[in-house]
């Protein structure tokens, strides 16, 4: 059967490459909603460096999205099922290291194909089903599914001392990870810190909120985690390493193009441990689905969900990627194409 697949051949310009699709292999999804990530638009807008941009396009873009299964060689899911596409593509199998960071592994819309496609063929275990999620809540799964890994990570290696954690970033991110941490640590304060007060004003189950300029003096943090990003990365960085309590965790999410000067000596002096955190792997997407089945939950991630009007031609893809510009959070758009 021909498939086709709507890549980015060149920043601001698509094209559709047509190609077959085998129903004998894996879980055949057609998908319904996809949402937009900061990546997808560095890739759109041409702000990766050029030769990045040169080994990785043409592609499809997109790495959020969740779809109805059309056909499953397996029988272990059934036609018209709702699921999650998982966009990691393990490497070399490991006991150690986790999924997302295997040596060999592949990351669908960063170097291959991402979601935005008719038909998507996935292996049976990338794909993960969900029943009561709204679609258009559920297509930002991978993007929660982030914010589950690094909470794990961070669960396993910091101290048990949590009475405050912070987080630096006020956007999508900071708000996902707030709200994972409030529900798996409730008798820890979380604490935010960002830069712009509308933004702010949606962390209403948070204990405690700050524009970065006015955090108090006498401040502080057990752990933390920066959510940033971007130039943002530097000085939540550096603000987490002055107002941090001696031997915190400190999880780095936020993604910048430029290198992040640290004052290690700081570092050093406090005992601090500072961990990276990215993407993340099957076990990630079940727990996220869990989380979002969580009536609550899934209504306060509605606040950070902007659903643009259905795509249905190339033209639409244009008009959604420039309306996310505008966007504070996220943009959901339901896929027709």
């Amino acid at each position: 059967m021909i498939n086709y697949v709507y890549q980015l051949v060149t920043p601001g310009n698509f094209s559709v490459k047509y190609e077959d699709i085998d129903f004998g292999k894996g879980v055949i999804v057609r998908p319904s909603y996809m949402a937009i990530c900061h990546a997808d638009q560095r890739y759109y807008l041409g702000k990766r460096d050029v030769r990045k941009l040169r080994s990785k396009l043409p592609m499809a873009l997109i790495h959020e999205a969740v779809g109805e299964v059309v056909h499953d060689s397996s029988g272990k899911f059934s036609r018209g099922q709702k699921v999650v596409m998982i966009p990691n593509v393990p490497g070399i199998p490991s006991k150690t290291i986790y999924e997302n960071y295997q040596k060999g592994s592949k990351f669908m819309s960063s170097g291959i194909d991402g979601f935005m496609r008719e038909l998507v063929l996935m292996p049976s275990d990338r794909v993960v089903p969900f029943e009561n999620v709204s679609p258009e809540v559920a297509a930002i799964c991978e993007f929660i599914s982030v914010g589950v890994h690094s909470s794990r990570r961070f669960e396993a290696i910091s101290h048990d001392v949590k009475e405050k954690i912070g987080i630096w970033g006020d956007g999508s991110l900071g708000f996902v990870m707030a709200l994972i941490l409030k529900t798996k640590f409730p008798s820890a304060k979380i604490a935010v810190i960002g830069r712009d007060t509308y933004k702010l004003s949606q962390f209403s189950f948070a204990d405690e909120v700050h524009l970065a300029e006015d955090i108090p003096s006498d401040f502080w943090v057990d752990h933390a985690f920066e959510c940033a990003g971007g130039n943002g990365s530097y000085y939540a960085i550096k603000d987490i390493i002055k107002y941090i309590n001696p031997q915190g965790s400190v999880m780095l999410m936020g993604v910048s193009e430029n290198e992040v000067p640290i004052n290690t000596r700081d570092v050093l002096e406090k005992g601090l441990t500072l961990v990276g955190s990215s993407r993340s792997g099957k076990s990630d997407f079940e727990e996220a689905v869990k989380l979002l089945e969580i009536p609550e939950f899934q209504s306060k991630i509605r606040r950070i969900i902007f659903e643009e009007s259905p795509v249905n031609s190339i033209e639409d893809i244009h008009r959604v990627f420039k309306s996310d510009l505008n966007t504070s959070f996220k943009t959901v758009f339901k896929w027709n194409l």
